[in-house]
């Protein structure tokens, strides 16, 4: 009788801690949804003047200068970026685009002036280097949350701010990490600190929000770096110049303008 008292408040236990981890999943899937929003969702469109530095390990700087557009067509769901390279020479007139769909492939575009050649980007792609930075084209655009299984670790402070740290893997083979952790800020929800960790479990990649600021009452990151820990190099990204919903048509971001940029975004 002893045993099968002891038997049954050990399967009410177990229970409990089923339950518990579940619903600690389902928060922790609800934070990185929230700070996927809060980083690439912002407004319901927007554009931005964006400088680019990237510094080896020699400490030698490059510069890029590019004018990125958004538009959201559904919140967390279909969403277009263009972007439009002005600086330096080797990349000037350079068009990114992007059709970010998820749950599918999404479709990339490069229009290369040079050689007056638009070149479709494959979904093997996404994880190559973004115009020689540290930052991959899916960095870009931001990988949906529902991509990966979350676990919050705990609770806790990156400087003088209150996080949320999570820890992402993901559900099917997947080039850019075999495990993240995000350090998600508990007032903006936006993510502070993501570190990228490749198959043997080693540091690669560290991404910081260096500076947020209230642009038109929506708290962004306008200052972001990718640290490449192991090649000993790191890329910053500044936007200035930030517009949100200013109206942004949806055929501005199809093929034939890659070629004849919208004048009235890109001066």
């Amino acid at each position: 009788m002893k045993i099968h008292r002891v038997l049954t408040v050990f399967a009410v236990v177990l229970m409990i801690m089923a339950v518990n981890g579940k619903a600690q999943d389902n928060q922790a899937e609800e934070l990185m949804k929230k700070a996927h929003l809060a980083l690439f969702y912002a407004g319901d469109d927007g554009a931005a003047e964006v400088t680019m530095k990237i510094v080896n390990s020699k400490g030698k700087e490059r510069l890029r200068e590019f004018t990125m557009l958004r538009l959201d067509i559904a919140e967390g769901g279909k969403q277009d970026y263009y972007t439009y390279f002005k600086q330096p020479h080797d990349v000037s007139r350079l068009t990114f685009m992007v059709h970010k769909i998820p749950f599918e492939t999404d479709n990339r575009w490069l229009y290369v002036p040079a050689v007056d050649l638009v070149k479709r980007i494959s979904a093997d792609d996404k994880n190559s280097s973004f115009v020689g930075s540290d930052f991959t084209y899916e960095d870009v655009s931001g990988r949906h949350w529902s991509e990966d299984n979350h676990t919050l670790l705990r609770e806790d402070k990156l400087g003088d701010r209150d996080v949320y740290v999570v820890e992402s893997i993901p559900k099917e083979e997947y080039k850019g990490f075999a495990r993240k952790v995000t350090f998600i800020d508990k007032e903006y929800f936006l993510p502070l600190r993501e570190e990228y960790y490749d198959k043997k479990g080693e540091l690669e990649r560290i991404f910081t929000a260096e500076k947020i600021e209230n642009i038109e009452g929506i708290p962004t990151a306008t200052l972001r770096r990718m640290e490449n820990v192991q090649k000993n190099q790191y890329t910053t990204v500044e936007f200035t110049s930030i517009d949100y919903n200013i109206g942004m048509m949806e055929d501005i971001f199809t093929e034939r303008y890659l070629k004849n940029p919208p004048r009235e975004f890109i001066k």
